[in-house]
């Protein structure tokens, strides 16, 4: 059970959650510059595939990405959602949060995981330090 909150953690709280939401509506409308403000300079973007470090990294995943799905005969669109976000503040410029994601595409659900991040401070504002994106289902696979 949460206790009482100072002021400072309900803020971070608010801003985690807009950096959160703002990674999703970026990146689906291929705002990469966007996205990469998002991240620490120094951040780690973890794929169950592969491993991403530094901003030149991360926007290359992201290019790389954009490229396949534009490829998907009958694209139009994506869309990422999340839930069931959860914060843990554990300081002033430190904290945790895990939420679940769907991505939605033209032809339905695509696929479906979780985010595990770690989010700290760079000029007072938060930003994602490590990203780890999990799988945990795919539609059509078995």
């Amino acid at each position: 059970m949460l206790g009482v909150m100072e002021l400072w953690e309900l803020v971070a709280r608010e801003q985690i959650r807009d950096l959160v939401a703002r990674y999703n509506a970026n990146g689906d409308s291929g705002r990469f510059d966007e996205v990469l403000e998002l991240f620490a300079p120094d951040a780690v973007m973890e794929l169950p595939d592969a491993i991403y470090r530094g901003h030149d990294e991360i926007r290359s995943m992201f290019s790389d990405a954009a490229a396949s799905f534009t490829a998907r005969e009958g694209f139009r669109h994506l869309r990422h959602y999340t839930a069931t976000l959860q914060i843990d503040v554990l300081r002033p410029s430190e904290a945790r949060g895990r939420c679940y994601y769907a991505v939605l595409m033209s032809h339905g659900l695509d696929h479906w995981g979780r985010y595990i991040d770690e989010y700290t401070t760079v000029d007072g504002e938060w930003r994602f330090r490590h990203r780890r994106v999990t799988v945990d289902g795919e539609a059509g696979a078995s």
